[in-house]
């Protein structure tokens, strides 16, 4: 007879969670610092960096992996199994997770909780609402939105901008397609000039990229006012501080700084804080959060986006450079369905069911995907990092798949571990801990890739050819001209944030493995100078995702007895 699993979502209903100064107790916090919402989450105030600065520092261990499916393989789940896992093995452990968008939760991924018995609680209120940090950063996007077409409608006739440079879009934390490109001002001459404009997901604005990169209060204040809007008619960088929206802006997001703890299912302590888009920003949570988990307990386990070539290169680059903070291992989440596919013989599409042959068992194939796993391993390397391959299980793998895997990473000198942590919980991930254990122990040689003193082609470069496997970078005409000026106007020593897709370690998504011969096309550069990095764009980049054509949202409802259902 068939044993159904139960859903998230029945797992987490049966959760037994203990009160928030249990749990900051874990982590040595004691409940003055605690600023509760509700009865299971709970805010940490600040100056909880301050008091625990003298503690030692926990070994610092990053979630990345091999370039992923249009499914995702379980990063978020691996890290919530690794914490657990740590605790069974008797080390006191803290996890750091991004915040879900609402955006995906109601379109087609889900929720970003985990997943089996490996998910955050509560998981109803950290897939939705959770404390309005997302609605913060929304808000005080908007209202740099309205001061700027503001600014426009009182001072057209001197307007000092050139209507043409504007960058600055709205957001909203929903998946619509129909906002991505917008005329406003319709109507009277009162309803403001008509110009078009666009909305971007919340988790694509630079004020969520500021959250995430913020050291402090004071810092963010000055982040948000250096942000730049557009140019002034003779090429100058126009901020949020020159329309006089630094501070309001500040203001609005002035209880949004503070990181949010939570707990998993096994009571281990986590910090979810920001959720920076993965793909034209820096794709990891806080900073903040980073710093205060670090003194918390003998390990922090925190996340990066995407695959290594992406999350983990902006963790090490741009977030460890503003944090100060050194890994002292990596885990590379890798699925026998990942390498499968890229070998090159299947294709996965969101929404629609699996091919057959991917499902049988076929470690040939899995081995003809190995050239990803391999380039993610020594993109972890290249940093001075040990990396650990955890094999994230799924039900229709089969054993002969996992020995493949294990196989490849004995040969490439690594160590690795099957994960059933998704059914079993923290003692699914037992043998992953020990590896990671053991990885930590290792002397650090983290370093990063490139030097704040290079010039922004240098650095560019740097991540082409050393971490995405192209021969040359290719420049066109408007995206030299941006770099020139962005170098003359001060920014060359900012970090590099390239924009590409998630699907391949290459620009093109359709290019499976670790391509090589290839070129890196940009065609356009951008400035995120608040937040702090100069984002390159090679590809299409979708800021404003569109909905499926069944979307979750058309299953979560409400039953008779107001509990939520359809939830994932």
């Amino acid at each position: 007879m068939k044993v159904e699993f139960p859903t998230d979502l029945e797992i987490a209903r049966r959760a037994k969670l203990i009160p928030m100064p249990d749990i900051a107790a874990k982590m040595g916090i004691g409940p003055h610092l605690l600023e509760p919402y509700g009865h299971d989450v709970a805010k940490l105030k600040l100056e909880a960096i301050q008091e625990l600065a003298d503690r030692p520092k926990a070994k610092y261990v990053v979630i990345s992996a091999i370039t992923p499916t249009p499914l995702g393989e379980g990063k978020t789940t691996t890290t919530v199994g690794l914490g657990d896992a740590l605790g069974k093995i008797g080390k006191r452990a803290t996890v750091a997770i991004r915040q879900p968008s609402m955006g995906p939760t109601f379109g087609i991924k889900g929720g970003a909780a985990g997943g089996g018995y490996s998910q955050v609680m509560p998981m109803e209120r950290l897939n939705l609402h959770l404390t309005g940090d997302f609605h913060a950063v929304t808000a005080a996007h908007n209202l740099l939105a309205a001061m700027i077409d503001n600014y426009i409608h009182h001072s057209l006739r001197d307007f000092p901008i050139d209507l043409h440079s504007i960058t600055w879009r709205r957001v909203l934390d929903v998946s619509d397609r129909v906002l991505r490109s917008v005329v406003v001002g319709l109507g009277a001459p009162e309803d403001g000039v008509t110009r078009q404009t666009g909305f971007d997901i919340t988790a694509a604005s630079e004020v969520m990229a500021v959250l995430a990169l913020s050291t402090s209060l004071q810092d963010m204040r000055k982040r948000l006012g250096r942000m730049v809007i557009g140019l002034a008619r003779d090429g100058e960088p126009i901020t949020a501080d020159f329309l006089h929206a630094g501070g309001a802006m500040t203001v609005i997001m002035r209880d949004a700084i503070k990181p949010n703890l939570l707990q998993t299912l096994e009571n281990t302590p986590v910090l979810v804080h920001a959720g920076p888009f993965g793909n034209i920003a820096n794709g990891a949570s806080s900073v903040l959060a980073d710093l205060i988990g670090i003194h918390c307990g003998e390990y922090l386990v925190t996340e990066a986006g995407f695959g290594a070539d992406m999350g983990a290169e902006r963790f090490f680059n741009i977030k460890c450079r503003t944090s100060g903070l050194a890994p002292d291992a990596a885990v590379i989440v890798a699925t026998v369905r990942a390498l499968k596919v890229h070998s090159g013989k299947y294709r996965v599409v969101a929404g629609k069911p699996l091919p057959p042959d991917l499902l049988k068992e076929n470690p040939d194939d899995v081995l003809a995907g190995a050239a990803n796993l391999r380039k993610q391993v020594e993109n972890i390397q290249i940093h001075g990092v040990t990396p650990v391959v955890a094999i994230n299980a799924f039900p229709g793998d089969h054993p002969s798949e996992h020995r493949a895997i294990r196989e490849l990473a004995e040969h490439l000198g690594v160590r690795s571990a099957v994960c059933n942590n998704f059914a079993e919980g923290g003692d699914g991930a037992v043998e992953l801990a020990r590896e990671v254990a053991a990885a930590a122990e290792e002397p650090s040689t983290f370093q990063l890739l490139y030097p704040d003193a290079a010039t922004l082609r240098e650095k560019i470069e740097a991540i082409a050819l050393r971490i995405y496997g192209a021969r040359r970078v290719e420049y066109d005409p408007p995206a030299a001209r941006q770099l020139d000026a962005y170098e003359a106007s001060g920014f060359g020593r900012l970090p590099v944030c390239i924009a590409k897709t998630h699907l391949s370690i290459s620009s093109d998504p359709k290019m499976k493995g670790a391509p090589t011969g290839w070129v890196l096309p940009v065609r356009e550069v951008r400035a995120s100078v608040g937040a702090g990095f100069i984002y390159p764009i090679c590809g299409e980049m979708r800021t404003m995702p569109g909905l499926p054509t069944t979307p979750n949202a058309t299953i979560i409802d409400i039953d008779e007895n107001g509990d939520i259902v359809g939830l994932s």
